[in-house]
């Protein structure tokens, strides 16, 4: 019987992330091997030369198949950057059943309803979930298949990229001799390894601070309801200590993630540079829960991820700004294995790992469209005049 291997990997600004694993019917993936390499070539999550990508991603790729034993193939690429984000919209249809009962058919004309009001030319839908159904202005507890009603209407979260973005990656992935099994938001592939159903039923918000942005994703009722993506990361704050402690950018890294190189300078002051500008990052992300009234109001608080989350007493911080119970993320379900990533800075590329074969939980938020674009270009004609 063949080996069922998955890949993904995760294009950071600063490092990229390669994370192979072995899938054994419903078990959680064994981590067969990583790979790591210096991310050259990017910035704020976006490529600016392309060559340099190219070279990185291959590198990853490389140390990877190296560890793991196995020639990758294909990979699951998470996507993040500050062209990422979030946008809600609702669709409807009539329920074409004489009878009243709500069929898949309406499920999708709702669907493709609400895809047809998304704006903006320059940017790509790559992946979408149903929030809640309605259906006769009532709001549906659980799937509405099998109800009768007239009218049917689905409130849907779209995450969009700008397509040149999309593209940019697409093409460097291939390049590097590597084929494309699927795009994923990055924070929503993150959250399948480091958020509990709990978690997620409860509401919670998942932050991922990278070297130059920081991407926040809300989840409530096990759903993920609003992503946004800052421009701003764990490379500001060593910007900072350098500039306050006139000290080598090199230097201020290690400080930062709480090297021997501290005990050399007052504790006092250098934990007012970071606070000062942790407080500016906290103050990001709680404007933005206010926009969805949730500000303070998630009971299972903030998940810190990612480099930047190493910084010492940054929970403490979070929870005191946020007024939110406030923890780091760790990687579960690999506990009982030999090789495993070293911490969360490495959840989006196993994250990846699990987003296949299809299930329930993660494939309720992959759309229609993009497993029948034929079927889907048809469906849409009927709505224009």
């Amino acid at each position: 019987m063949p080996r069922s291997i998955i890949t993904g990997i995760d294009i950071g600004t600063s490092a990229i992330r390669v994370v192979v694993a072995e899938r054994n019917g419903d078990t959680i993936p064994k981590i067969l091997g990583t790979g790591m390499s210096v991310s050259r070539g990017l910035r704020h999550g976006y490529i600016t030369h392309y060559d340099e990508a190219v070279k990185s991603i291959r590198l990853a790729f490389r140390a990877a198949e190296k560890a793991a034993g196995h020639h990758i193939r294909e990979t699951f690429v998470g996507i993040g950057g500050i062209t990422l984000g979030s946008e809600g919209r609702r669709g409807s249809s009539i329920v074409s059943r004489a009878d009243g009962e709500v069929t898949d058919l309406d499920v999708r004309k709702a669907i493709a309803d609400a895809e047809t009001k998304l704006e903006g030319p320059n940017h790509h839908a790559i992946h979408s979930a149903p929030i809640r159904f309605y259906l006769d202005n009532r709001e549906v507890l659980g799937r509405p298949y099998g109800l009768k009603g007239t009218k049917l209407e689905v409130d849907m979260l779209f995450i969009t990229s700008l397509s040149q973005h999309v593209n940019d990656l697409e093409r460097a992935v291939e390049d590097a001799g590597v084929a494309i099994a699927d795009i994923v938001p990055a924070p929503l592939a993150a959250s399948m390894v480091t958020l509990s159903p709990e978690q997620k039923i409860a509401g919670v918000v998942l932050a991922n601070i990278g070297s130059e942005t920081i991407s926040i994703c809300v989840h409530e009722n096990n759903a993920a309801t609003s992503l946004k993506v800052f421009p701003i990361g764990g490379r500001a704050i060593t910007n900072d200590i350098a500039l306050g402690l006139k000290i080598p950018l090199e230097e201020a890294e290690d400080i930062k993630c709480g090297g021997e190189a501290a005990c050399r300078y007052p504790a006092r002051r250098l934990n007012e540079i970071i606070e000062a500008r942790l407080s500016d990052i906290f103050e990001l992300i709680d404007g933005h829960l206010k926009q969805l009234k949730r500000s303070g109001l998630l009971p299972a608080g903030i998940i810190l991820t990612g480099g930047g989350a190493s910084i010492a007493r940054i929970d403490e911080l979070a929870r005191s700004m946020l007024r939110l119970p406030a923890r780091l993320g760790i990687i579960t379900g690999q506990e009982a294995v030999e090789y495993r990533p070293e911490d969360a800075s490495w959840a989006v590329a196993y994250g990846l790992c699990l987003w296949s074969p299809e299930n329930e939980d993660t494939q309720v938020l992959k759309h229609w469209f993009r497993r029948n674009k034929q079927a889907a270009l048809d469906l849409m004609k009927r709505f224009l005049p």
